[in-house]
């Protein structure tokens, strides 16, 4: 087998440039408030046509997501075009195989139709997960995603419980796409996954608190690959600190939040945090002006920026104040 070629910064000069002039319509605090006050849901929907999303009826939960597909398909295709290394936006797609491989396996359990769930923007189209779920004929899978799928697809079918196909699934997820983010070279990349898997585990560890379960519970949802191991998390959330064991990380003031939240404090504001001290870490790459950190940074963005047009949408069309709204939202990127 040829060896990957080693890309050096400047092979980034192009696709640099190119996200520089794209993050102009990246959905800003300020274009984020503008919706939430908006006098309509319809005046709301204008600010995302002004970027460039699809037209979508303000009023249509399912034209919304449509709307978002659209724009993240566009987002992929272009990058994929541009990008000298396109392994670096599949790390970025991992999330949507396992997402659609959850909702098939919990849909075919409970005799439902997942199809309004699916997002095919993974790197495995819906309808290949589909029939492999549908038929059980995992092989049609890559191989990781295939001994995931079947594991939990046998775990559902003994115990019924999705809740234990799910940690089968999500202890999957994370493997392959910090083996992925390693794949790549980038010590930018896997550093962000591996923010990622801390802030997974540190939300696990409050909700199992919060919850009042145990050791067995911790060893069930708590992933390896993170800067901070599972034992220490495990020993801190049963006996010690959290607040010690993430003091020297970017998720010192979340961990603060988790032990309050633990008992009754707000988990809204935990979440946040978790997800704020992510973005952080991802907005390092501002500071590059070319490499590979631009399209980490670029796609880091978008990702936020979906979930925010869900969430101010979502809330809009369901009568919810702008002040309810705001304590939902996560920082911006830009």
């Amino acid at each position: 087998m040829a060896k990957k070629k080693q890309l050096k910064d400047t092979d980034y000069l192009f696709i640099s440039s190119y996200l520089r002039t794209r993050e102009r319509n990246l959905l800003t605090a300020a274009r984020m408030d503008r919706m939430i006050d908006a006098p309509t849901t319809e005046d709301a929907a204008k600010v995302l046509g002004e970027i460039g999303y699809s037209e979508f009826s303000p009023s249509s939960e399912r034209e919304l997501g449509a709307a978002l597909a659209s724009e993240r398909e566009k987002v992929f295709q272009d990058l994929y075009r541009f990008v000298p290394d396109k392994a670096v936006v599949d790390v970025f797609k991992v999330k949507y195989d396992y997402h659609n491989l959850k909702a098939l396996l919990k849909a075919r359990s409970m005799g439902a139709d997942a199809g309004r769930l699916l997002m095919d923007a993974g790197r495995v189209p819906t309808a290949v997960i589909t029939r492999a779920v549908t038929e059980g004929v995992y092989d049609l899978l890559p191989a990781t995603l295939s001994r995931a799928a079947r594991e939990a697809a046998e775990v559902l079918g003994t115990t019924g419980d999705p809740q234990l196909a799910d940690f089968i699934l999500d202890r999957a997820y994370y493997a392959e796409m910090l083996s992925a983010a390693e794949a790549t070279g980038s010590k930018f990349l896997t550093s962000y996954v591996q923010a990622t898997i801390d802030a997974s585990n540190l939300r696990s560890a409050v909700r199992t608190l919060r919850m009042k379960k145990g050791a067995d519970l911790l060893k069930k949802v708590l992933v390896e690959g993170g800067t901070v191991a599972p034992e220490r998390i495990r020993n801190a959330a049963l006996g010690g600190s959290l607040e010690d064991v993430y003091r020297s990380t970017a998720l010192r003031a979340a961990a603060e939040l988790g032990v309050n939240a633990v008992n009754g404090g707000s988990l809204t504001a935990f979440e946040k945090a978790c997800d704020d001290a992510v973005t952080a870490a991802a907005g390092k790459a501002k500071g590059v002006p070319f490499g590979v950190e631009a399209v980490i940074g670029y796609l880091v963005a978008k990702e936020i920026e979906f979930t925010a047009v869900r969430t101010i949408m979502s809330s809009r069309m369901a009568g919810i104040g702008g002040e309810t709204i705001r304590e939902r939202l996560r920082e911006a990127y830009v």
